[in-house]
């Protein structure tokens, strides 16, 4: 299969994003579904948040516990998922999917109540989320959005894995996949953030498992929850969902989606260019964390100064 690049051109007018206040939901909206990784069933509530307050997940199964902020510092596990932790031992996992689905829907405030130690996976796609989102409806508040401006190269290489971060003036995503396998080979894709374009041609993308895989993950105790239903299944010949792909290079558009997710626990939308090489979960987690820990990599633009002096970035910098 050839490699294949696909460009994405964003006309926004990155002065007018600047200039735009903050987004939380209009109202609370919820949902059942199943884990991908535990097989259990879950409930979801999604709740309007204050302003400057962030993203964070609260597990109501565990009465008491504090909410997790969703930051690249609370990151506890990225084994076939994004999960978030605290000292406590309260577990949030499979976070990526509902965090690109707040970047795409530009929410930056939001309480999300759980009711188990990993959000429902839907359909294996972050369009269930944006459906509720938009279901909910969204209200601009009354502070300017904050952004985390990339000031230099920071560049990551690990088992033939790349990942890099350098300055844009807006967030670029340009990712590939490559897995000996007659169905996937390479896949390559270079697309510029923009929430209309990202709604249709990226929330769309499943997660996908290799059939061969499917037994050694269930004895690692991952993917119980697993079906046709909410993970493309690839065989050796064939695709073996009735419906087939819903993109001919859905494989590397759910890495997209993927990074997308993971680069949204900086705590506020980056702008950046994203390089990532085969990379992953692991992966884009330390490239925040190696942003983070160089002061001059970095930095913060619009909202309070309360939320600069606790920005995570200064947890990781020790200032």
């Amino acid at each position: 299969m050839q490699r294949e690049a696909v460009l994405f051109k964003a006309e926004l007018d990155q002065n007018q994003a600047t200039a735009r206040g903050q987004r939380t939901l209009r109202s609370p909206i919820g949902c059942v579904g199943t884990g991908l990784h535990t097989g259990a069933k879950v409930s979801l509530t999604l709740h309007p948040a204050a302003p400057d307050s962030g993203v964070r997940f609260v597990r109501y199964d565990r009465p008491g516990c504090l909410p997790v902020p969703a930051r690249f510092d609370r990151v506890c596990d990225t084994t076939m998922c994004t999960a978030l932790g605290d000292p406590g031992g309260t577990v949030v996992g499979t976070v990526e999917h509902l965090m690109a689905a707040l970047a795409i829907c530009e929410i930056d405030n939001l309480l999300v109540e759980v009711g188990g130690p990993e959000l429902p996976i839907m359909d294996g796609s972050a369009q269930p989320f944006v459906f509720l989102i938009e279901c909910a409806g969204t209200v601009e508040q009354d502070r300017p959005r904050r952004w985390i401006e990339v000031l230099k190269p920071v560049t990551l290489k690990a088992h033939g894995k790349y990942a890099r971060l350098e300055p844009s003036d807006r967030l670029i995503l340009d990712c590939d996949v490559h897995f000996e396998h007659p169905l996937v080979d390479s896949q390559a894709m270079r697309i510029t953030f923009d929430p209309e374009s990202f709604k249709t041609e990226i929330a769309r993308a499943r997660t996908f498992a290799f059939a061969e895989r499917v037994e050694e993950l269930w004895s690692r105790g991952l993917a119980l929850g697993g079906s046709l239903k909410n993970a493309v299944v690839v065989s050796r010949d064939r695709v073996l969902n009735d419906e087939g792909l819903r993109f001919p290079d859905e494989f590397v558009r759910h890495k997209v989606l993927d990074s997308l997710g993971d680069l949204y626990l900086a705590g506020a939308p980056l702008r950046a260019r994203l390089t990532a090489r085969s990379a992953g979960h692991t992966m884009h987690n330390k490239l925040l964390r190696a942003l983070f820990a160089d002061p001059g990599a970095w930095r913060l633009t619009g909202g309070s100064d309360a939320f600069d002096k606790e920005a995570p970035a200064r947890l990781v910098a020790g200032a």
